[in-house]
């Protein structure tokens, strides 16, 4: 029943996301994960400590947050009727892990003040969902970053955890929730990660090999050119900074006939980053909502998969 369990939590986050009434009373399971690993850092993660005692002091904590989740998801199973009730309790339980909704709420922002002309406002709604410098976007900057950021978390924030939580359950979705905020949080190359994150960013990496390149196969098939988006997929992909964001974002680049990635600022540094589909245009505010329908007939097809998957285990 787990994969019914994920249709059904797919299912209520597109009605109805996770509502700003709810998140000020309770807040959200991921700003309790964030809180957690917060403390674990501040106490752990040592500027004075060798570069070693700092890897194995991230790699402790990385375990330890991560088993926190799923031994707390597992005794919440044990707890769970049999068969549609506990199908459906599951469901409720990992609806708020999934974030399909934000993501097109977030990214349709963008979309809608770059349309109205205002680029300070888009820059703004584009630094919610980014970590480069936002004032140094110009039009087809800030574009680019929504489709950008579509495109990966299109991946980690909705496919990869179904995916996970229809192979195991509430453990199994729960488990990379911890992983996928654990890399958010400390899994960057920098001063103060790039040794205590070490461990999270690798372990992240893993974690989303399949469903990153689930995710590409998505965009390719659900587009309107669809042999374009799996040849560069396959072709570029591994020409990205990233083992696995590179194959959503060049499927869905391709597949929308635009260039991606390329340089890009991060504070006072410039990555300079491959263009990804270089031959394509540069993005502008209607290419987001392109984006977006295509997202959303990704999104469609793998609530459709969800079901016939289900479906097939009932059955059989």
């Amino acid at each position: 029943m787990s994969v019914l369990s994920m249709l059904i939590a797919l299912g209520i986050d597109a009605l109805c996301g996770w509502p700003a009434w709810l998140f000020a009373r309770i807040g959200h399971p991921v700003t309790w994960l964030g809180a957690v690993i917060t403390a674990l850092e501040r106490r752990w993660n040592r500027p004075s400590a060798s570069n070693r005692f700092r890897f194995c002091a991230g790699l402790a904590v990385s375990l330890f947050v991560i088993a926190l989740s799923v031994g707390l998801a597992m005794a919440l199973s044990l707890w769970l009727p049999g068969g549609w009730l506990g199908a459906a309790l599951a469901g409720i339980l990992a609806w708020p892990l999934v974030a399909a909704r934000a993501m097109h709420a977030h990214v349709a922002a963008v979309a809608r003040t770059l349309r109205a002309g205002d680029l300070d406002g888009a820059r703004r709604a584009v630094a919610m969902i980014v970590g480069r410098d936002p004032q140094r976007l110009d039009e087809a900057g800030v574009a680019r970053a929504a489709l950008e950021s579509l495109a990966e978390n299109a991946s980690d924030g909705i496919v990869a955890p179904l995916f996970w939580g229809a192979c195991f359950g509430l453990p199994g979705i729960a488990g990379y929730k911890a992983i996928n905020t654990l890399d958010s949080m400390i899994g960057h190359r920098n001063a103060r990660y790039e040794w205590f994150g070490k461990a999270a960013a690798r372990i992240d990496d893993v974690a989303n090999l399949i469903p990153a390149r689930l995710t590409g196969l998505l965009f390719a098939l659900c587009s309107r050119r669809p042999r374009a988006a799996l040849r560069c997929m396959l072709r570029e992909a591994s020409q990205h900074r990233s083992p696995n964001a590179g194959w959503p974002e060049a499927a869905l680049a391709a597949a929308l006939d635009l260039r991606l990635s390329g340089p890009r600022h991060y504070g006072t540094e410039l990555a300079q980053e491959p263009y990804v589909n270089a031959q394509g245009k540069d993005p502008r505010a209607d290419d987001i909502a392109r984006g977006l329908a295509l997202y959303l007939r990704a999104m469609f097809a793998l609530a459709l998969l969800l079901g016939l998957s289900a479906a097939a285990r009932i059955g059989g």
